[in-house]
């Protein structure tokens, strides 16, 4: 028995302009002056500068006059002319115009291209440590050891290798012999580096260190005493326990309590191996205006200079035309004009392409949103995911996607990240729909309100969120509580 299957298949090949405008798509404001140089770069055919108006020879029939002229074999002919057949009108009209540069109330503002942002040049944290390094009298077989030492401590500024594997470290690397007390002596040297608590093993030794470089008064030998002996009491905030350890009113170990959480966790800070990423700025990709009431909506396109086709490949094309003589060469020569011309082409519709998905998106959004870029209220803020900006802009949700991915709009209120703009529903007692972005507001404004000698549990902001109208459960609570970085009652309990 013949058994016949019939299946079909539904195959979609993305066109070079899709593939060129989704890349776009992700990359942010800052950035895109760059991705534009590098494709300038790699493309000769595209330029910067204004399109002027001027008439070019029309080149309609170039490649047909050719037809008439060569006497080739017939399948050569067929082969050339199935390339040659093209409307080079396409290639050298210089009518390119980059309207996606065309000042208007919605694109941007002329003031923006002359700002500058200024960037911050500074050493890194571990070219801070070297140097300082550098200031002590130390023999070139020690120098290296403690370099060594520094290039193992972590970027938040804690040494997590183990001593004996840094011992090998050097042997294998340095070709170095040591022992453990030599790196030992040579750590407490590092740790008396700045900033205070630098090369620290643990957050104990880190607190320690900097206790150490302050005045020994009465309130910090008190604290060193604390990280020495009760260390556990006082992470886990049994005030109670150490008042009765140390025989000490609360009055008394508040102000104490107070030195330590002044204190640096992390003395490495926001320090990276990168010093361009020393101090981050954003670029605001879209600005929000209120005018009398009306939002306004620009787009940042500062970074997006006016972009045409080279004049010098359209003159070649119109010579070619002009050309008396035609050979094989100089038809390929061509033919590669054609391909960059082409591929300029499709960057620069990219481009204009880009710029009208982004703004319609962030229209929908600033529409939807329209209250919470009025009052800058967070409780105004409604439900929004990612399928209804799609349905309104006719986009495809991976496209919204791409929009909101590393994007930020500036308004009167901050400048904000376009994904703080989406969230869930959630039913309040009337059944009306609310963000859970609004719960979180309201549970934040809570927790900062609570008795901080003895803190709301997960349970007690569940019922105050019910009263309000809120029937979210527990675990809802908890959940929420986490996303806003806000640690368990016990561990917010002040003295």
């Amino acid at each position: 028995m013949l058994n016949q299957r019939l299946s079909q298949k539904l195959l979609q090949k993305l066109s070079p302009q899709q593939i060129q405008l989704m890349k776009l798509l992700q990359v942010p404001t800052d950035q895109l002056e760059q991705r534009i140089k590098e494709e300038l770069e790699a493309n000769p055919a595209l330029e910067e500068g204004d399109n002027g108006e001027e008439e070019l020879t029309s080149t309609e029939e170039i490649f047909r006059e050719e037809e008439g002229n060569n006497e080739e074999s017939s399948q050569e002919s067929e082969e050339s002319n199935s390339s040659d057949e093209l409307d080079l009108d396409d290639y050298i009209n210089d009518d390119d115009v980059a309207d996606y540069k065309t000042r208007d109330d919605s694109y941007g503002d002329d003031d923006e291209d002359n700002k500058t942002v200024p960037y911050a040049v500074s050493d890194t944290f571990h070219e801070n440590l070297t140097k300082q390094l550098g200031m002590c009298e130390l023999d070139e077989r020690y120098h290296k050891i403690a370099e060594q030492i520094i290039g193992s401590i972590d970027d938040d500024g804690y040494l997590r290798r183990e001593i004996s594997a840094i011992v090998d470290d050097l042997a294998f690397s340095q070709n170095v012999m040591t022992e453990e007390n030599e790196i030992i002596e040579l750590l407490d040297l590092i740790q008396g580096f700045d900033p205070p608590g630098v090369g620290a093993r643990d957050l104990r030794e880190c607190l320690l260190l900097q206790l150490e470089r302050k005045t020994q008064t009465k309130h910090i030998k008190l604290a060193i005493n604390i990280i020495e002996n009760y260390f556990d009491e006082f992470t886990k905030k049994h005030y109670d326990k150490l008042a009765r350890h140390l025989k000490v009113e609360d009055d008394v170990l508040k102000p104490v309590i107070a030195e330590i959480t002044k204190l640096n966790p992390k003395p490495g800070g926001s320090a990276k191996e990168d010093g361009s990423n020393l101090y981050q700025y954003i670029i605001p990709d879209f600005t929000i205006v209120n005018s009398n009431g009306d939002l306004e909506l620009k787009l940042n396109s500062r970074n997006a200079p006016e972009l045409r086709v080279s004049r010098d490949f359209r003159d070649m094309m119109v010579d070619y035309k002009n050309s008396s003589s035609k050979d094989k060469k100089q038809k390929e020569a061509i033919m590669f004009i054609k391909q960059k011309i082409d591929a300029a082409k499709w960057f620069i519709d990219a481009i204009k392409q880009r710029q009208h998905t982004l703004w319609s998106t962030m229209y929908e959004i600033m529409l939807h949103q329209y209250d919470f870029f009025l009052t800058g209220d967070e409780t105004m803020m409604k439900p929004m995911i990612l399928k209804d900006i799609a349905e309104k802009t006719n986009l495809d949700i991976s496209t919204v996607s791409r929009v909101a991915n590393s994007k930020y709009v500036q308004t009167e209120f901050g400048t904000y990240a376009l994904k703080y703009f989406f969230s869930e529903s959630l039913s309040t007692d009337t059944g009306e729909e609310v963000s859970t972005r609004e719960v979180k507001k309201i549970l934040s404004e809570l927790i900062e309100m609570e008795d901080k000698k003895s803190p709301l549990s997960d349970q007690e902001l569940m019922e105050d969120l019910r009263k309000r109208g809120y029937n979210i459960a527990r675990r809802t609570v908890a959940k929420y509580r986490e996303q806003l970085d806000i640690p368990v009652a016990r561990l917010r309990r002040e003295l």
